[in-house]
């Protein structure tokens, strides 16, 4: 008689029922095999080996040709959400049928599995660290908005199956310096962390419903975040009702012992992370879970609660299920790299783009100049283009080959790198880092307009170990140009001719002097494959930038508090007292928009209530162009100190010239609240501030765009209300 066929085989049974079946079957040392990236093949049981390492910040990471969108930082910049879903759509679908075509051909590799560890979604809370190009910038409510829009479509929304797991990182409070990240302890009020540090989180497992979170290397208020009490048991779990998986960052383990001094042995800090909640290690101390078994440190029960939760993730990706049982299973390998997705990268880079300046309206340049000098050394870079995590398209467009893609047949286009990225020294063998000038300012002399591209790559911001020739770590100790490059600039601009200034990077440059210089400005990011095509389009009148700052820009670093100090107060545009050199937000076009009509659907709204508010707005210019309508809300009269104004909703239109929009937006009750020094949020009754417009409403933004922001003020009545977390 045939043997039945076990339970957890059974793709018509509950995922619950096969998870208990599937570990009752198991060895602790099997279990325990399942908990580390590189989980083994356990061929007794039919499951094959399985690595949970994978990365999609902007595209499908390290495995080979893909689609490389805008770096995340870029794609913030384009402040629409329904491309943001559009574009992480096209990554799962890249990345299933990758993991798919690697699986028959008898791979299940690092970077070929369907659990991947993005997006991220800390606070850029001061620009010199070097990941935060990897965020959507500083305010938790943009942050929260694009984090679910690419969650939901990394998941899909199949009833029965999650198209990949989606992994909102690095929890929590964590953002710098990266050369503390091992041992570092971000201190922070229970104010800071319900205002700023968890909401976006919150966002994307309560209401994204992401299936994974990863763990911080560093300490919060003394715990280590792979295992800490109140983040991954109370607020997680208890509080927001997660249902998925934890994993650690790389290496974070080992740092309990090694670095934080929490615990004595690798075997007490694994049994210390599996107790509070760490399902998943990205590194090899959970090896020696059998041995802390033995030693009484954790219980082979604890290890099946973790593990339980694995498996449950690898049956809801339908892994033990026939493939024709599992929809994403068809999708063609031809979708990598297609024509659509191609578009896709192009469109994003376009609404990335954020123009800071256009002095006399020198942009659009014409594309029948004479001469065009292309100048700088991140003009003709790819590498440049795709920031880091990355995977790597089968073609790619510089900057200088987008402006000669974009100018008359006519039109000469020179071209000179003019000095390297960073190196401002003379070497030994007698070349001088000026040596490249020569060229640049002959091509200068020559050219109509001089469009410059400067900027950081990947070598000067990142991530620890990896950008080789930062200041410190990957993080910036200064936070503009680096000399060499604004050498570069002054000499070019003192040839007379009009300089275009185009910076690539991850994070916020302070260029108050190039601000002076350069008659136009327009930042980049590190904008993907198509982002030179975009750059190139965008100079020459193809169409009107619309990005929006994700970010403040401040004029210098003295602006800036201790990049060691977590507390809030003096950061970003919520806080920031002083005038920066761009706000939050910012971001101008080739047409003109003209706001009317600000109102809200009733009069005093009840403690707990939503109000629904809109506004007109109308295309006044003479170009078709997409504009970003911001909302901001200010609460007037607080009982605790409370962000000046924040944001509270915004949306990407498109109008004609003369063409008008209303639009709406709901300010929820959540949104109302304060929070208190206990970390409470609260309605309270008072007076609050609506103010709808194309920046938010700052002096510092009007003399820069020259726009009008609408206000209107509304009353909430009845009692304080506090709202569940």
């Amino acid at each position: 008689m045939a043997e039945e066929k076990p339970k957890y085989l059974d793709p018509d049974l509950p995922v619950e029922d096969r998870v208990q079946d599937l570990l009752g079957r198991m060895t602790l040392e099997e279990k325990v095999s399942q908990m580390v990236y590189q989980a083994p093949a356990i061929p007794r049981l039919g499951i094959p080996e399985y690595n949970w390492w994978n990365e999609c910040l902007h595209g499908v990471g390290r495995m080979g040709i893909a689609t490389v969108f805008p770096q995340a930082i870029g794609l913030a910049a384009t402040f629409d959400t329904k491309l943001m879903h559009r574009v992480a759509t096209a990554i799962s679908d890249e990345a299933r049928a990758k993991h798919h075509e690697a699986a028959r051909q008898g791979y299940r590799r690092q970077y070929q599995g369907l659990t991947y560890w993005s997006p991220n979604v800390n606070i850029f809370r001061d620009p010199r660290w070097g990941r935060g190009q990897e965020t959507y910038g500083e305010d938790p409510y943009l942050t929260g908005r694009m984090g679910v829009a690419f969650i939901r479509g990394l998941q899909g929304d199949d009833p029965k199956y999650l198209k990949l797991v989606a992994t909102p990182k690095h929890f929590a409070v964590h953002s710098g310096p990266e050369a503390l990240r091992h041992h570092f302890d971000a201190r922070v009020s229970p104010k800071d962390l319900r205002e700023t540090y968890l909401p976006a989180f919150r966002d994307c497992v309560v209401e994204a419903k992401a299936y994974s979170v990863m763990g911080a290397y560093n300490r919060t208020n003394g715990e280590a975040c792979c295992a800490h009490t109140q983040l991954l048991q109370r607020i997680l779990r208890e509080e927001w009702g997660f249902q998925g998986f934890v994993v650690s960052d790389c290496g974070a383990i080992v740092d309990f012992h090694a670095h934080h001094t929490l615990t004595a042995t690798p075997e007490h800090s694994a049994a210390l992370a599996v107790r509070k909640g760490c399902d998943l290690e990205c590194g090899i101390v959970y090896r020696g879970l059998p041995q802390a078994v033995e030693q009484g440190l954790v219980g082979e029960k604890e290890i099946d609660v973790c593990l339980s939760r694995l498996l449950a993730a690898r049956f809801r990706l339908g892994m033990f299920d026939p493939e024709e049982r599992v929809p994403f299973a068809r999708i063609p390998y031809e979708v990598v790299d297609c024509g659509e997705h191609r578009k896709l990268a192009l469109k994003t880079a376009r609404e990335s783009l954020v123009l800071l300046k256009n002095a006399d309206g020198i942009l659009p340049l014409r594309r029948d100049l004479g001469c065009v000098a292309v100048i700088g050394p991140n003009a003709d870079d790819r590498q440049v283009l795709y920031g880091n995590y990355n995977g790597f398209p089968s073609s790619a467009t510089t900057v200088l080959e987008g402006v000669r893609r974009s100018v008359s047949p006519s039109t000469r286009v020179l071209y000179a790198k003019g000095c390297d990225p960073i190196k401002n020294e003379d070497n030994v063998w007698g070349e001088k880092a000026d040596d490249g000038f020569a060229e640049a300012l002959s091509a200068a002399q020559r050219a109509d307009a001089v469009v410059l591209v400067l900027g950081l790559n990947n070598q000067i911001e990142g991530e620890e170990g990896s950008a080789d020739k930062s200041q410190w770590h990957g993080d910036r100790i200064q936070i503009g140009l680096p000399r060499i490059q604004r050498r570069l600039l002054d000499a070019v601009a003192a040839k007379g001719k009009p300089v275009v200034l185009v910076l690539l990077s991850g994070s916020a440059l302070a260029i108050p002097e190039a601000h002076e210089t350069a008659a136009a400005v327009l930042l980049a990011w590190y904008p993907g494959q198509a982002g030179g095509e975009a750059v190139g389009e965008a100079l020459f009148g193809g169409f009107s930038p619309a990005g929006r700052l994700p970010v403040t820009i401040v004029r210098s670093v003295e602006q800036l508090p201790p990049f060691v100090d977590y507390a809030m107060e003096g950061r970003t545009y919520r806080y920031m007292r002083e005038a920066p050199l761009y706000p939050f937000g910012y971001g101008l076009g080739y047409s003109s928009f003209d706001y009317s009509g600000l109102r809200l659907d009733r009069g005093p709204v009840e403690a707990g209530a939503d109000i629904e508010a809109g506004v007109t707005v109308r295309n006044s210019g003479g170009m078709a162009s997409d504009e970003v309508v911001e909302l901001y809300l200010s609460d007037l009269e607080a009982s605790v100190p409370v962000p000046r104004w924040q944001l509270a909703g915004f949306r990407r239109i498109r109008l004609a010239p003369g063409e008008s929009m209303t639009v709406a937006f709901t300010v929820t009750a959540r949104q109302m609240a304060l929070v208190d020094e206990a970390g409470r949020h609260v309605v309270e009754p008072g007076r609050f501030r609506l103010h709808a417009g194309g920046r938010q409403p700052d002096g510092r933004s009007a003399e820069l765009a020259g726009t009008r922001v609408l206000s209107a003020d509304f009353e909430v009545t009845g009692k304080p209300v506090t709202l569940p977390y």
